[in-house]
């Protein structure tokens, strides 16, 4: 099983980066590899979407199905996809009034060895920069601070 963990501080608040999370039909706009996404459900509990990715000639579908805290937890769990498992969570700790922490950890393992041989160099790349996109996102739509 692979485990990304990735933690950061932010001038940008927990509802913030909530809200740039929870807004996956954006995610096509600033993150280069993903292709397509479909948007199944929303409302204040959860949000369920497939996402496509679509980076150098690897073109794979996953759903999952996010149970949320909001503005703080975001829990994802895999409906659908290559995955034998993946399970992860965003949260956002503030700090001070304009501040926050953000903390990304995701646990996944390809349901077998050719996914994993073909796809775990893309999505190794994917989800250890996943919060630098958010950032880099956050700057563009709230201003740097």
């Amino acid at each position: 099983m692979i485990e990304v963990r990735k933690q950061v501080l932010v001038l940008y608040t927990p509802a913030e980066m909530f809200e740039l999370v929870d807004r996956v039909e954006d995610y096509p706009r600033f993150l280069p590899w993903c292709g397509r996404t479909e948007l199944h459900e929303r409302n204040t509990e959860v949000t369920e979407a497939s996402l496509l990715i679509d980076y150098h000639g690897i073109h794979q579908r996953f759903t999952t199905r996010n149970h949320k805290e909001a503005p703080y937890l975001m829990h994802i769990d895999l409906k659908d996809g290559p995955f034998r498992h993946m399970q992860g969570h965003w949260r956002f700790t503030p700090l001070g009034p304009d501040g926050s922490r953000v903390e990304f950890a995701l646990d996944y393992e390809f349901s077998n060895a050719l996914f994993d041989r073909i796809l775990s160099p893309v999505f190794s790349y994917i989800a250890g920069n996943l919060v630098d996109a958010f950032i880099v996102r956050a700057e563009q739509v709230y201003g740097v601070r």
